[in-house]
């Protein structure tokens, strides 16, 4: 069996059916900058954009979204943030912009919300906890209390978990199944 080489997430590209829209509305509320813009050599236009200066783009948005297309072509788009601070910094961004569907999750081994943008696509933005708990795990989170509090309440969660661990020693354990 032929191990695969380290493949790590780039960016994602997906059909939006209004581009200055979509383009608004990530850089926007997530300062995502447009990096480049211009003619699809498919048809239509083409928009790339990023918040990481050694990545020209992370997300791609191409016009031409096919009204048709019934069923979701994505079922996430996940960005990783620094802190418990950032995330709930994002939070009060996103309920000042009214965005849809907002939803704050506790996973134990990360704080989570999930959003839809003006096209329904669902994102999430999330940043580790310092333990590990198997997966799925969620609850509730309640982003307008302390960064403090929630990490004291996800402590007492997850450490009613018999599958919980510090994450390092979670971590040490993927290094191991990665490379053997």
């Amino acid at each position: 069996m032929i191990k695969p080489p380290n493949a790590q997430f780039s960016h994602l590209g997906f059909l939006v059916r209004d581009l200055d829209a979509m383009i608004d509305f990530y850089t926007r509320t997530l300062g995502l900058v447009l990096t480049d813009r211009g003619a699809y050599r498919l048809g239509g236009e083409i928009a790339f954009l990023s918040r990481n200066v050694d990545e020209h783009h992370q997300i791609v948005l191409v016009s031409g979204r096919d009204d048709s297309l019934h069923a979701a072509v994505i079922n996430q788009i996940s960005f990783h943030v620094d802190s418990l601070e950032d995330l709930r910094t994002f939070y009060q961004l996103l309920v000042g912009e009214g965005v849809q569907q907002l939803t704050p999750r506790n996973h134990g081994n990360a704080w989570s919300i999930y959003f839809i943008d003006p096209e329904q696509n669902r994102i999430e933005l999330y940043t580790p906890s310092p333990w590990h708990v198997a997966q799925p795990f969620g609850k509730d989170l309640d982003l307008t209390r302390t960064a403090t509090e929630i990490l004291a309440e996800t402590e007492r969660m997850v450490l009613a978990s018999p599958t919980v661990m510090p994450r390092e020693a979670w971590a040490s354990s993927l290094q191991t199944k990665l490379h053997g």
